[in-house]
């Protein structure tokens, strides 16, 4: 039995990423190396292109230590001459490069993937898309900590510094169409308003009660494009006329916008009964641009607004599936960023292989690819040096990482399950919902009714 493996040549050989090399291609690389002028500027054993392809494998593989990743690289090319640089080398030639690079890599990729009629994507001819912040942790070091403080209490720091990041999601296939990150002292909305400029009149964007801010929304009805925003209880909005599904309509942004927004504004009483009998209510007010209550109905944007969850998905994919809840592993300023978009790159790299994937098959629901199953087999090509350039005859859009992945498809249908959060370390802001209901799993229904609140929205309970 033998085994061929095709690579680059000479000293690029080591530079690949396995069958993600096809949508990280060796020309797309040098193309990005070349508009960011880091081309090296004579050939190195370690040259720009090799060195881009080990920090998104860096990314790839979070758990393992430079020696570790070039080994995972160059794992199948025992057959070659090749150097083996040292910590230390390969330390020096990520700083040759810097974040530029990685970041313009991460633009090229970055954007819708999902077809019309693919489940879960469009809504009354939109596409909806998603937006929300989280945190990643970095390195408790002086180099950093500068710009990514510490949180202080009363009496001490604590925890590790926080980078705030805030993304563009598409709904139904998880896509990232826009990133943008930096110290937590910005607010998500600072960091939101950059992501504006994605928008077009073709998509409609959810948000939850963080982004109810005027000049916000404003923002995204200047780009054409139409939102569904959860509104905050400090919101009092003013009927201007009653529809007839129980929504109204009112003009917001007094004394802010130079020109009010009319907005439609849906509040709705949602109840939660659990599968051992135990009910609970909740106040929804939703602010939308979505103005005819005959096309988009008050309960189908109630429903909708669901899919806004789906930028949590996309963390956990990120923070806890790819990067294993770990600290960043960078020491300096331009690292953090060069890392962060290495691990976005290949966050979408991966979503590109189950878009390519599910090409052939319109019906099926994106959501139900395993993005682990997608890591996994993907680490497995690397190491096996597999994919990396594309088979003699027609391409074969699917491969093996998404062959993998469609063999093992979740639940078409899944059950609606609810558990209380609880606190997972000291700095959590769930600490207060220790010991709520319910504290095992537990399926539950969900029943909506559209109604108007009288006495104005109650306050959140903090979670």
């Amino acid at each position: 039995m033998t085994r061929t493996v095709e690579a680059a040549g000479g000293v690029f050989a080591p530079g690949h990423l396995g069958e993600l090399t096809r949508i990280v291609d060796f020309a797309l690389v040098d193309a990005v190396l070349e508009e960011t002028g880091t081309r090296e500027k004579r050939l190195r054993l370690l040259p720009s292109r090799v060195v881009v392809y080990f920090v998104l494998a860096l990314a790839l593989f979070e758990s393992c230590s430079y020696r570790a990743t070039w080994a995972a690289m160059t794992a199948s090319l025992t057959q070659l001459t090749l150097a083996r640089p040292a910590v230390s080398s390969l330390s020096r030639a990520r700083r040759r490069i810097g974040a530029a690079p990685l970041r313009r890599l991460f633009d090229v990729l970055a954007g819708p993937v999902g077809e019309r009629g693919r489940p879960g994507v469009f809504w009354q001819g939109l596409r909806c898309v998603a937006v929300d912040g989280t945190h990643l942790h970095v390195p408790d070091d002086d180099q950093v900590t500068w710009r990514y403080p510490k949180r202080v209490g009363q009496a001490l720091e604590f925890g590790y510094p926080l980078l705030r990041l805030v993304v563009l999601v598409e709904c139904g296939t998880r896509a990232l169409l826009a990133a943008a990150f930096g110290p937590e002292d910005e607010g998500e909305l600072a960091y939101a308003h950059r992501l504006l400029d994605t928008l077009d009149d073709s998509m409609l964007l959810l948000a939850d009660c963080g982004f109810d801010a005027n000049r916000f929304l404003d923002g995204i009805h200047a780009t054409g494009a139409q939102f569904l925003v959860r509104s905050s209880a400090r919101r009092v909005p003013t009927p201007v006329r009653r529809l007839a599904d129980g929504s109204y309509l009112a003009r917001i942004g007094y004394g802010v916008l130079p020109r009010l927004l009319t907005v439609r504004v849906v509040e709705a009483e949602v109840t939660r009964t659990l599968a051992d009998g135990t009910t609970t209510r909740e106040q929804w007010r939703l602010l939308t641009s979505l103005l005819d209550p005959d096309r988009y109905p008050a309960g189908e944007l109630v429903t909708l607004y669901h899919e806004r969850w789906q930028t949590e998905t996309t963390y956990f994919s990120i923070k806890a599936t790819l990067l294993d809840g770990r600290v960043l592993r960078s020491h300096s300023l331009d690292g953090l960023d060069q890392e962060v978009y290495a691990l976005l790159t290949v966050y979408q790299a991966l979503i590109h292989a189950a878009a390519d994937a599910a090409h052939h098959r319109p019906d099926l629901d994106l959501d139900r690819i395993s993005f682990t199953v997608l890591l996994h087999t993907a680490r497995e090509q690397v190491v096996l040096s597999q994919g990396i350039l594309p088979a003699p005859g027609p391409t074969d859009l699917v491969g093996t990482i998404g062959r993998t992945a469609l063999d093992a498809l979740q639940p078409a249908r899944r059950r609606l399950r609810a558990k209380a959060r609880t606190r997972k370390n000291p700095t959590s802001k769930y600490a207060p919902n220790a010991g709520q209901h319910p504290q095992d799993a537990q399926t539950y229904t969900v029943s909506t009714k559209i109604t108007f609140f009288e006495t104005g929205l109650a306050n959140r309970h903090r979670r």
